[in-house]
């Protein structure tokens, strides 16, 4: 049985965080394995501050954790059943979400080229319902196996028992910090139904005939890499905030001031593109100190080197406040501040 788990005391984070915050955590323990998850629980069982990370591509280290930052180093990715029209792959919670994307896509298999180049893990996939033109992780999401931290007990979640909505999941509220997920399994096609009517997808793929879901996941590479920061280059969490959905009312009340306002329609409202509003705010390439609103995308905030979460924190709240100010809309971070 493969128990293998890494223990650090007094853990260097920056590796551990796209923001790029130098903190440190009381004790960092990665596991490969759901054994050695086991290992870890026994280990960690009076321990009441424990935080589990995946990428670190979604969360603000607001100072340093006095506490036990759990990790899953698990890995595999493994078709389970297949039919004529779909195949079931079950997924460690710490592969690389994209190269698990580009496995799929190598195999013609449909159903993530959507959300190609987000950044992360697998097990965040499910936790945050992560999303991207058109497409979320709840649409292909089958199971997730998760371990709860405090029993031991392993749990297999259906696709309802999770439920999902926009960035939500039962892992953010009245499970959060209870389970650690171990395996993401996902339903994917091999006969895939193409989506490329949202953002400028058909505008990147033109008039191609015969499309792909290699075209797709290129296409969605080239738009982010025209518009979004390299965390290695410049410290960023990806997307910063959420896309508000507003009623019918408040939706028409804005659009008679703005005609042109990009905008999609959901089951509960009109969903209105946070970062257009920002722009409109006047924000986009602004900084406070040495945080940032990126230039090319406003919806994320950059460290430009150096930034302390107080200055990061600081311009997220000026960015909601200008928001509201303008619009009368709320909008909230996505990124988790910790």
């Amino acid at each position: 049985m493969n128990i293998s788990l890494k223990k650090v005391m007094n853990c260097n984070m920056l590796k551990y965080n796209t923001f790029g915050m130098n903190v440190t955590a009381r004790c960092f323990m990665e596991y490969g394995s759901e054994a050695g998850l086991l290992k870890a629980i026994e280990q960690i069982k009076d321990e009441s501050n424990v935080l589990h990370i995946g990428g670190g591509s979604n969360l603000l280290f607001k100072g340093d954790f006095d506490g036990v930052v759990l990790h899953s180093a698990i890995k595999g990715i493994k078709a389970e059943e297949e039919n004529d029209d779909d195949v079931l792959v079950r997924v460690g919670s710490g592969e690389v979400w994209d190269d698990f994307v580009e496995y799929c896509v190598e195999r013609g298999w449909g159903g993530v080229e959507n959300l190609s180049l987000i950044p992360g893990e697998v097990g965040a996939s499910a936790v945050q319902n992560i999303g991207a033109y058109g497409v979320e992780a709840k649409d292909v999401i089958a199971l997730v196996e998760g371990i709860e931290l405090k029993s031991g007990q392993k749990r297999v979640f259906g696709t309802l028992e999770c439920d999902y909505s926009y960035r939500q999941s039962i892992f953010k509220n009245s499970l959060k910090g209870k389970y650690a997920i171990t395996f993401v399994t996902y339903r994917l096609k091999k006969h895939p139904v193409l989506k490329t009517e949202y953002g400028n997808i058909k505008a990147v793929l033109g008039a191609r005939e015969n499309l792909t879901v290699r075209d797709v996941r290129q296409a969605i590479i080239d738009i982010r890499n025209a518009k979004l920061p390299d965390p290695k280059v410049l410290g960023n969490a990806g997307s910063f905030f959420m896309n508000p959905v507003v009623d019918k009312e408040k939706f028409f009340e804005i659009q008679k001031d703005y005609p042109s306002m990009p905008y999609y329609e959901v089951e509960n409202g009109v969903k209105i593109p946070a970062g257009w509003m920002i722009e409109q705010c006047g924000w986009k390439g602004k900084s406070l100190g040495r945080a940032a609103v990126h230039d090319k995308q406003a919806l994320v905030l950059v460290n430009l080197g150096g930034a302390t979460s107080d200055e990061i924190v600081a311009l997220s709240d000026a960015v909601c406040k200008s928001v509201a100010d303008k619009f009368g809309v709320s909008i909230h971070p996505e990124v988790n501040f910790i």
